[in-house]
């Protein structure tokens, strides 16, 4: 449970955040891929005691943007002080004295990731609901220019299509469709966005939504980016059902364009393509996984046909 190999690094960086306090133990949280996650647990004088979270980003999200520890410390306390349920951060380190990359110290918030719809009946309401908030945020009220641009960054993938195609992920037909439209005329004003909001980034604690964390790929842009990968997600981990009333919960609660969806969609289903295996826990949800992408790529192509 312990991790040896760094506990003397974790160690001095408690002395170095607080000088009154000690480590007590370093575990790793799995199920990340872009970041190392660990644990700590700390013990003050008075003998009191709290648990802390330390990111360290990985090697492609610091070649995509060197500043990403301090831009996600900056985001977060930003979203947290909105009253978003995104864990309070703590402390950043940016010395290399504790570790060879930077570090953001988070508040740890008690939870679990929910993948039985049994286990939160009002898993759904909440979700979408926390997602709006995330899109209320005044970006102009707050510096949140270091933020990529969605638009931006779509543009590039649309513009550069590979020489090799995922065709078991219909990317072909995918980018055939995309490129024809690109750029879509936005029809929703610009927001922030979490950039990967489904189920395993969403703690519940006796079936309440109590935490939002994993905020690397924040952005700005039209929140039909977010609504499609938040489809995608729960279609993938509840079916279809799920993911329409999913939809349906977040235009009651903030109405907003749906026109672009569809294009939205068909951006959400090309990021697996080449890469879905290791998203996948095993073989038989990788075979689920691409029967309901089939069913989401269809769907969306049927919508655009039929304009």
């Amino acid at each position: 449970m312990t991790d040896l190999q760094n506990t003397s690094a974790f160690a001095r960086l408690a002395r170095k955040m607080d000088p009154d306090s000690m480590l007590i133990r370093a575990w790793a949280l799995h199920g990340g891929v872009s970041a190392r996650v660990t644990a700590i647990e700390l013990q003050r004088a008075d003998g009191q005691t709290r648990k802390l979270i330390v990111r360290q980003h990985g090697a492609a999200d610091l070649a995509r943007n060197p500043q990403v520890a301090a831009d996600e410390f900056a985001l977060l306390r930003i979203v947290h002080e909105a009253g978003i349920p995104a864990p309070a951060p703590y402390y950043l380190d940016q010395s290399g004295e504790f570790f060879e990359t930077p570090v953001v110290v988070l508040e740890y918030i008690e939870g679990e990731t929910v993948f039985e719809l049994a286990d939160a009946p009002d898993l759904l309401p909440q979700f979408a609901r926390q997602l709006t908030a995330i899109h209320r945020i005044d970006c102009a009220a707050h510096n949140i220019s270091f933020l990529p641009d969605q638009t931006a960054h779509w543009g590039s993938i649309i513009g550069h299509r590979p020489a090799r195609l995922d065709d078991s992920l219909s990317e072909g037909r995918i980018r055939d469709a995309l490129e024809a439209a690109w750029p879509w005329t936005p029809r929703n004003a610009s927001g922030l966005l979490h950039g990967d909001y489904w189920p395993g980034n969403i703690l519940w604690r006796e079936g309440r939504l109590v935490g939002i964390v994993d905020w690397e790929d924040a952005a700005i842009g039209d929140p039909l980016a977010d609504i499609a990968i938040s489809r995608l997600d729960l279609l993938w981990a509840f079916g279809a059902d799920a993911m329409e009333r999913f939809t349906r919960e977040y235009a009651a609660v903030a109405p907003i364009d749906f026109a672009n969806l569809p294009y939205w969609d068909l951006c959400a289903a090309l990021r697996p393509a080449g890469r879905l295996g290791d998203w996948a826990s095993d073989a038989a949800a990788e075979a689920r996984m691409r029967e309901r992408h089939a069913l989401y790529v269809a769907q969306a192509l049927e919508q655009l046909s039929a304009r």
